[in-house]
């Protein structure tokens, strides 16, 4: 994957970096330190520059932002509520109640957690999904998006131009807390799971209890 990640962006300078950054927003695994620190390198040693580099990189998370979060909007809290009032809601003993009050949380708090999960490798693509699913208002949700994804690639773009030809150890720190980051949303994931199958086994015992 990343020969031809860097193959891209050697040929389309900026727009090969925009649109490498809008992927890496669609599909995460996608790895973004790598994008970004090689697009710094590269403004060491070609027609490219900071301000345009972090320019670039910022439409594209932009642009892929944007997609999730229109994906989020079709699936709205009433859809939901459809799907949950049949077998899958009873599976995961979610009401409209459940939905609401995310909703609800998602409004009066949104703006910090879009800007702060620009942050954090995975979160920061997936969050664009719940902010169109409570109906964040979009200037809102663009402005969030916009200075959290200028900031990360601000300091990406930045920590590859410094290192220069030996841009690759940046890759290799910036790696490091993206795994740390990765162990935390996998124990979040875990957690999350026992919670949902205790839940399931909870209302499978009352359900027995009052079938007796």
């Amino acid at each position: 994957m990343d020969h031809w990640i860097l193959e891209i962006m050697s040929s389309y300078g900026y727009l090969g970096l925009a649109l490498l950054i809008m992927a890496e927003n669609l599909f995460p695994p996608i790895p973004s330190e790598i994008i970004l620190t090689f697009g710094g390198f590269m403004t060491t040693y070609t027609r490219m520059h900071i301000p345009g580099t972090v320019l670039s990189a910022t439409v594209g998370s932009v642009g892929g932002a944007l997609i999730l979060y229109q994906a989020g909007r079709f699936l709205s809290p009433d859809r939901l509520d459809t799907l949950l009032s049949g077998r899958l809601g009873r599976i995961l003993h979610l009401k409209k109640a459940d939905i609401q009050k995310a909703a609800d949380w998602f409004d009066s708090r949104g703006n910090y957690t879009v800007f702060f999960c620009r942050f954090i490798p995975i979160v920061r693509s997936l969050i664009s999904i719940p902010a169109g699913m409570a109906d964040m208002a979009l200037g809102r949700f663009l402005w969030m998006t916009v200075a959290g994804s200028f900031l990360w690639n601000l300091v990406l773009i930045c920590a590859g131009a410094a290192a220069g030809s030996s841009w690759q150890k940046a890759v290799e720190y910036f790696g490091s807390y993206t795994q740390a980051a990765k162990i935390v949303l996998g124990v979040g994931v875990l957690v999350g799971g026992v919670v949902l199958v205790r839940r399931y086994i909870g209302g499978r015992r009352r359900k027995s209890r009052r079938g007796l």
